[in-house]
């Protein structure tokens, strides 16, 4: 009789890296797909149609108004967002191995943020025995985009102009709210991408 597959939480923005590394865990996992946004009105249509692509089950867990505040002024103070983004991604980790003894994520070679460091990834495993794992950290920019091409489909745009999960969406919506220029704060040209449908049959 064969052993029951454990679970992995998979932190998931409806992206191509966030749908990538679901699939590759898939082999050796029952997955359940995570979204986190902060606020529970924002809209999570096109994330929920492209966890239905991929066939997993899928959760939107809301992380609060007051977390996605603290984070806005947070930006504003340091002039950049890479800190508080990675504390964020953190904060949804930590609150992940509550659930899970495995978590997964499509952080990927070259990434910057959101990335744990080596540090914050053995606390995690000592602390509450929980394994964290990127199927994509060794693959670069090439791979990612050839796998891409032979199991997902993808719709690309400037973030903020894309309806997908990722932190960023709901961080600049706030800043513009508070008046800031997002243009000052984060880098210019920033791309996104949204799975739209899976060449797989499930």
């Amino acid at each position: 009789m064969s052993e029951m597959r454990p679970t992995a939480g998979v932190l998931f923005s409806g992206g191509k890296d966030s749908s990538l590394a679901a699939l590759l865990l898939s082999q050796h996992y029952t997955i359940e797909l995570n979204t986190f946004i902060f606020d529970s009105s924002a809209p999570v249509a096109a994330i929920r149609q492209a966890a239905d692509a991929l066939g997993f089950i899928h959760h939107i867990r809301v992380l609060g108004r007051d977390i996605l505040d603290n984070l806005a002024q947070q930006i504003v103070s340091d002039r950049y967002p890479s800190h508080a983004i990675n504390a964020v991604h953190r904060s949804a980790i930590e609150l992940l191995s509550k659930e899970y003894k495995v978590i997964g994520d499509g952080t990927r070679h070259g990434d910057r943020v959101p990335m744990l460091s080596a540090a914050d990834v053995s606390r995690l495993y000592d602390r509450v025995g929980c394994t964290y794992v990127r199927p994509l950290l060794g693959y670069p920019k090439p791979a990612i985009e050839y796998l891409c091409h032979q199991y997902l489909t993808v719709t690309y745009g400037e973030t903020g102009t894309i309806e997908n999960g990722d932190y960023e969406h709901e961080i600049r919506n706030r800043l513009t709210d508070l008046g800031a220029d997002v243009s000052e704060l984060f880098p210019k040209h920033h791309m996104q991408s949204l799975v739209t449908g899976s060449k797989l049959d499930h």
